[in-house]
């Protein structure tokens, strides 16, 4: 009888033991389900936050356009006015009417040189941004960010990508990015080049690197020099400087903030001959009358 009733029993231990194995694997699949969830949640809200920041730029250039558009139909409506109070006191012959029209069709011209000089400018930088975006994967423009600027090209590179953890060394990833950098810098042997380093308010303490002021010069230099010795760019054409703590773009107080704050700044700009090469000057007859 004692033979008969351990089968059940033995029968009844295993299904046991089977459930809670299935059980705890169904757990963890779960768990490595929510893992995954949420390392793709926080993958979206970095996406989120460079989007914005994009956003952010592109309304600041916006607002930009709007307020020179502004001063351009205020000294419009100046030239409007000026034409109508000189008919009205050319009724009592106090005002040349032919010579206040050439004055105003100056004026005008000179206005339409202000909008084709900045159109050209606004152009040319345009060409250099998207030239450089274009070559520019997805994950390295996660760590790049190209602003056009009062005729100025910004490109913000950050030091996780840049440099070794805490070093001013380049690091071997950063080596494909630069090179499409210098690509862009070669095909425009006109322009100047200034590396500009800057790091977050926290100090350091390292052999050989007093504070942030050194860190952030010896990191611009070692991109220029990376720039000269390993992608063939004048040397001339190029000047390293850097600005420390001091030139922040994002609060220090928190980690995101510093994070932003640690970047290495490539700024690409005309020299001063060159660029005057790039717009026409204004007419040598054309007179701007005071009122502008």
């Amino acid at each position: 009888m004692t033979k008969y009733l351990s089968i059940p029993i033995t029968i009844l231990v295993a299904s046991v033991l089977f459930s809670s194995c299935v059980s705890n694997k169904k757990f963890t699949a779960l768990q490595t389900q929510h893992q995954d969830l949420g390392e793709l949640y926080q993958k979206g809200q970095v996406e989120l936050a460079e989007s914005r920041s994009r956003v952010k730029s592109l309304e600041d250039q916006l607002e930009q356009e709007r307020k020179t558009n502004a001063t351009l139909r205020e000294a419009l409506a100046r030239l409007q006015s000026t034409l109508d109070n000189s008919i009205s006191q050319n009724t009592q012959g106090n005002v040349n009417i032919s010579k206040l029209v050439d004055e105003i069709n100056a004026s005008n011209k000179y206005i339409q040189h202000l909008v084709n000089t900045k159109n050209k400018s606004d152009s040319l930088n345009m060409v250099l941004t998207n030239n450089l975006t274009r070559s520019l994967s997805r994950e390295e423009l996660k760590d790049v960010d190209v602003q056009v600027l009062k005729g100025v090209v910004y490109i913000s590179l950050s030091d996780n990508m840049l440099y070794k953890s805490g070093s001013y060394e380049i690091s071997d990833q950063a080596g494909e990015t630069l090179s499409k950098i210098a690509k862009i810098i070669q095909d425009y042997k006109d322009y100047d080049v200034l590396i500009e380093g800057n790091t977050d308010s926290d100090p350091i303490s390292k052999p050989n690197i007093r504070n942030n002021w050194d860190l952030s010069t010896l990191r611009a230099s070692s991109v220029v020099q990376a720039l000269q010795k390993n992608y063939g760019v004048d040397p001339k054409r190029l000047t390293a400087g850097g600005r420390g703590e001091f030139n922040p773009i994002a609060n220090n107080g928190t980690p995101e903030g510093k994070a932003r704050n640690r970047r290495t700044q490539i700024i690409i700009t005309p020299k001063l001959d060159q660029f005057m090469e790039l717009i026409d000057k204004a007419p040598e007859e054309t007179e701007v009358p005071t009122g502008i």
